[in-house]
């Protein structure tokens, strides 16, 4: 086949883009910019931007699957600037499967659509937990637009899905982890709340596993096709400890300091306050959404996509920490 991965040469993009040339297909990238990275593999690239219409339909041409992907992510910024790249972007991609007759679509979605507050989920399935409201963060609201705008697509012509991949960890992880040795480092690390909270993650390969199972069998009519399903390793971990297997792989020091839920939403508070009015550059760090995830229960039921693209982990949180180390000791985290 050939397919299309918008946002190829992102953390989980170029585990795609690997993952489907091993597989033997054709793979197009559609970038912002131009990744050597992907040039090395042997990836064709279009460049362009989501909310250019144009582009996304140029570069879907002749393609019988998209991976959709891309999007803004992070903590800060507009809601302008979010709603542009994934509400106008996505639909764009919906309009380039419509014109050039693409009849799969696997969506990239996020737990953080059914966030809200500090609501835990435990155990959840994606047929159960209703979408969040009152967001506080313009990533979680734009995407939750987009997720409804492409379960609303899937028709008997074009089958949709989307995927909810709980927190990406990984070889290659170029946001989270840095971020993390960082502030480590630094001292300036901190658990909010006591750290007892249990989270889901996704090692990097399940990530891109379950985007190839969804894709092998999605097709209009299928137990799948339009449908959301949350996707995790399974194997819910406490917050602290989470935190603190990352920072060892990377050989950072461990974070043992904690914070109330409530200093850290008051902090929260007062960071987007200042962010807003003042030329600060980069994120706040700590926003009230960041201090709700952080403290709160969010694991998964595999359940239903096991059932119905039979999407199971194969790499434990054990074995993909083991896979971490190994490769910060050639490629050292940057921070």
């Amino acid at each position: 086949m050939k397919i299309l991965v918008t946002g190829g040469g992102g953390f989980l993009g170029q585990a795609l883009c690997r993952g489907l040339l091993q597989r033997g297909h054709q793979v197009i990238s559609f970038n912002r910019g131009h990744y050597p990275a992907l040039a090395r593999l042997g990836v064709g690239q279009v460049q362009g931007d989501l909310a250019d219409e144009h582009a996304v339909v140029h570069a879907a041409s002749g393609v019988d699957a998209i991976f959709h992907n891309a999007a803004k992510a992070g903590a800060w910024g507009s809601y302008k600037s979010y709603y542009l790249a994934n509400v106008v972007g996505t639909q764009n991609v919906l309009s380039a499967c419509r014109l050039q007759r693409v009849p799969s679509l696997v969506y990239t979605s996020t737990p953080s659509v059914t966030h809200r507050a500090t609501h835990p989920v435990e155990g959840g399935r994606a047929d159960s937990v209703p979408y969040g409201e009152g967001f506080k963060a313009p990533y979680a609201t734009t995407k939750m637009l987009a997720e409804q705008a492409v379960l609303a697509a899937n028709d008997n012509e074009l089958a949709t899905i989307a995927l909810r991949p709980r927190l990406i960890w990984g070889p290659g992880d170029q946001q989270i982890l840095p971020r993390l040795v960082a502030r480590a480092r630094a001292g300036r690390l901190r658990i909010v709340g006591d750290g007892s909270n249990l989270v889901d993650t996704t090692y990097i390969d399940n990530a891109a596993q379950a985007h190839f199972d969804a894709l092998t069998h999605l097709r209009v009519g299928a137990a799948c096709a339009g449908k959301a399903y949350f996707i995790s390793n399974g194997e819910p971990k406490r917050m602290d400890e989470l935190l603190n297997a990352l920072l060892a792989a990377a050989g950072a020091p461990a974070v043992d300091k904690h914070l109330s839920f409530k200093t850290a939403y008051r902090i929260g508070a007062v960071c987007e306050t200042l962010w807003k009015w003042l030329p600060l550059k980069g994120e706040p760090p700590m926003t009230r959404f960041l201090a709700e995830q952080l403290s709160t229960s969010h694991w998964y039921d595999m359940t239903p996509a096991t059932r119905d693209f039979g999407y199971q982990p194969r790499v434990s949180f054990d074995a993909g920490i083991t896979k971490l180390k190994e490769s910060l000791a050639q490629t050292p985290v940057i921070t």
